[in-house]
Order: structure tokens, then C-alpha cells, then sequence
């Protein structure tokens, strides 16, 4: 089957700032029960993804197109752009930030972390 994304928009993501656009490319169902979301996420300059925590679970994110500040587990801050991959590992916090004139565009996926040693 081949089929095309799935487009959502999304405001104040976990308390972040702005409207980002969300390119679904499986539905949740589709994970079958080890995840609940793989997406192409976009966010344009100025806005946020609020720190926030994944319990049971992680997300890493890959950067496609774009720059920004990620923040880590201890709100170190680190500046990514495309190549580089975002990794919080489960039971930490994090999030990330467009404060460039670009738009910031990358690949999430939040998976169960069952059986992944921290």
C-alpha cells in the first residue's frame, strides 16, 4: 500500500508557543501498539515544543531541514540542525526550539520503551 501523509496542526505543544504542523506518515493504530506517533513535524521560527517528560516511553528526533536549540534532560541546550539526531532516553524530559528565521522541520517518533536498558 502506498498512500500520502497526514496533515494536523497542533497549538502550544506540551505549553510550547505557536502552531506546528504535524505530517503523520502512520497513524497511531498502525504502530500496533509499540508507539503512538511517527510524524514529519514542522515548526516555523519563533515557535517551541514545551519541555516535557516521556514516562514509559521516548521520542528521538531527527533533524531535516532548518536550526534550533534542543534541550535536554538536565535543560542543557544544544544547537541541532539537519543530520543530527535528538535522543531522550525514558523517564526524561526535554524539548526543542525554532529561534532561527527558518522554518525547523524533523522526524519524531514516540515509542514504548519497554525493554530498552537506561
Amino acid at each position: 500500500m502506498v498512500r500520502k501523509e497526514n496533515l494536523s496542526y497542533r497549538e502550544s505543544v506540551q505549553n510550547g508557543r505557536g502552531t506546528l504542523a504535524f505530517y503523520h506518515v502512520v497513524a497511531k493504530e498502525e504502530l500496533y501498539g509499540h508507539g503512538r506517533l511517527y510524524a514529519r513535524i514542522v515548526m516555523p521560527p519563533g515557535s517551541s515544543i514545551g519541555f516535557h517528560i516521556h514516562h514509559g516511553e521516548t521520542e528521538p528526533y531527527y533533524i531535516l531541514k532548518g536550526e534550533g536549540d534542543f534541550i535536554d534532560n538536565d535543560h542543557s541546550v544544544t544547537h541541532v540542525v539537519p543530520g543530527d539526531v535528538c535522543f531522550i532516553l525514558p523517564e526524561q524530559g526535554h524539548s526543542i526550539e525554532n529561534n532561527g528565521t527558518e522554518d525547523l522541520e524533523f522526524m519524531a517518533l514516540v515509542y514504548n520503551a519497554e525493554g530498552i536498558n537506561t
